[in-house]
């Protein structure tokens, strides 16, 4: 008889015993980690994106950097004095909140904090993202890069996009073949949270509006067994 194609059951205890193996072996990997180096970073990452953050591991590649669960890298630092791994490691736990990862390195503080100081990447938005600024696209007939450049500089909008951007909002229609808006539109406004729709017509024109920054919020240091929390403005 043929196999049956339904959908087969599975069992929640086999997940369960991935998950927990997934969390045992980063709980293990911080610790070793943080025997191995000097230093350990808590970073912050805005507009988060797995390309950019391959460039940063590639950068570290003599360190140990962790995306993971933020309760089980806080447990493997320690909650608390009794639990710590390290004296006053536990400190660093504190700041274990929100879209943040750990960079254990024996590199000096002051090369990490001037590393990523300087450091970001310009991509497109997603939705969610707070709009940068904002952006218009003039009357008339719609180019490639929605007025960022003058006309006789860029190409117009090809036609068959016409239904889909009217589709994302905007009010335009076909004249003669050509992509017409009867007066300016504007796509976003600076501090507006923009919406699937904006960011899809800011992609279309080539507009980039989210920053891809890592910020260092605080590190530890095994020689001094203490935690220095990282001024944004001074960093």
């Amino acid at each position: 008889m043929p196999k049956s194609k339904r959908a087969k059951v599975v069992h929640l205890s086999k997940v369960e015993k991935k998950g927990k193996e997934l969390s045992e072996r980063l709980f293990a990997n911080v610790r070793e980690a943080a025997d191995e180096h000097q230093y350990a970073f808590v970073f912050d990452v805005e507009n988060m994106r797995n390309n950019y953050l391959k460039e940063v591991r590639a950068e570290f590649s003599d360190s140990r950097i962790f995306f993971g669960k933020t309760k089980v890298m806080a447990k493997a630092l320690g909650t608390d004095a009794a639990s710590e791994h390290l004296p006053n490691l536990h400190k660093l736990s504190a700041h274990l909140a929100g879209n943040v990862g750990l960079l254990f390195t024996s590199r000096e503080p002051a090369e990490i904090l001037e590393y990523f100081a300087n450091y970001a990447q310009t991509d497109f938005a997603r939705a969610g993202v707070v709009a940068s600024s904002t952006f218009v696209v003039p009357e008339g007939v719609v180019h490639s890069t929605g007025g960022q450049v003058p006309a006789s500089e860029d190409t117009p909008l090809p036609h068959p996009v016409e239904v889909t951007v009217r589709k994302w909002g905007m009010p335009t229609r076909l004249d003669k073949g050509k992509v017409v808006l009867d007066q300016e539109y504007t796509v976003c406004k600076e501090g507006q949270t923009l919406n699937s729709h904006q960011t899809a017509l800011l992609k279309l024109f080539g507009v980039h509006m989210a920053d891809f920054k890592i910020q260092i919020k605080a590190y530890y240091s095994a020689a001094s067994q203490e935690v220095t929390v990282v001024d944004s403005m001074e960093e």
